[in-house]
């Protein structure tokens, strides 16, 4: 008896006519059955939106050779839910795989990331999944390097699983003469964009700004994904979309003068 292939979907934020997620859709059809709900048009930067005042359409597209795919108006999370509630209904995915973006999600950009949002969306609703991310913003980037290493990452998490509530961001390095070092589970760098607006002025004089910067790693652990990542190893970095900081629950009880119980001379003393 033939084993029954896996129940892969698949998303992205670049919009389904990207490079990346046409290099995922061919790694994918070797390991399982596909299909795909992806933006009809790009969503990088869009984080966690979803679509709640306006229409959201979604129509088949051709995109794909043999797969079952769907272009969606709405955002990369938008694109998960609708695809678990409608277009998939009653089947019940076994992974949920998102990208491969076009640039790196590493770091502090995973909060900015509309490929990991639709990676968390799926953790959200029960599924495993994992987001892809090439770090090359080049026009012409090659992913082909990527395949061998999204086809393990895939393959494992289909055999061993995902921890429960949690979504797998993997950033590989771009296509070099060094060549890929390994793999490399580790955290997050506590890094971050540091952000300037350019004031510029458009043909009818109207003002405007544009948005620069520069990336700022004060992290120096040889945990992060920014240390693998500069030496060449693909990082993977476990998420969770629970973001209670833990640490700070017994300081804040411990140290603020809040009134735990209604008793107004509590109140009346934390106001004085």
């Amino acid at each position: 008896m033939t084993p029954k292939k896996p129940l892969i979907l698949i998303s992205n934020d670049d919009g389904i006519t990207a490079p990346g997620i046409r290099t995922l859709v061919k790694v994918m059809k070797r390991i399982g059955e596909v299909v795909v709900v992806a933006p009809d048009s790009p969503q990088s930067g869009m984080g966690h939106a979803i679509t709640v005042a306006n229409t959201l359409r979604l129509d088949k597209s051709t995109a794909f050779a043999d797969v079952e795919a769907y272009e969606c108006s709405g955002t990369p999370a938008d694109c998960v839910k609708l695809a678990k509630h409608h277009v998939l209904k009653n089947r019940q995915p076994d992974l949920v795989v998102s990208g491969i973006n076009h640039g790196s999600n590493s770091s502090i950009s995973v909060l900015y990331s509309g490929t990991m949002s639709a990676a968390i969306e799926a953790a959200i609703e029960g599924l495993p999944a994992i987001g892809f991310s090439l770090c090359d913003y080049g026009h012409e980037a090659d992913f082909s390097h990527t395949e061998p290493y999204v086809e393990q990452i895939v393959r494992q998490a289909l055999k061993h699983g995902i921890p429960v509530n949690t979504a797998l961001n993997v950033n590989i390095p771009k296509k070099s003469e060094k060549g890929i070092a390994g793999i490399k589970v580790c955290r997050q760098a506590h890094a971050r964009w540091q952000e300037e607006f350019d004031e510029r002025l458009d043909p009818n004089k109207r003002r405007y700004f544009w948005m620069t910067g520069s990336f700022v790693n004060p992290d120096k652990g040889e945990d992060t994904d920014e240390w693998a990542l500069a030496h060449n190893y693909v990082s993977v970095v476990p998420c969770q979309y629970d973001m209670t900081a833990y640490h700070a629950i017994a300081q804040i009880n411990n140290e603020w003068q809040l009134e735990k119980e209604n008793k107004p001379e509590i109140l009346k003393k934390a106001l004085e």
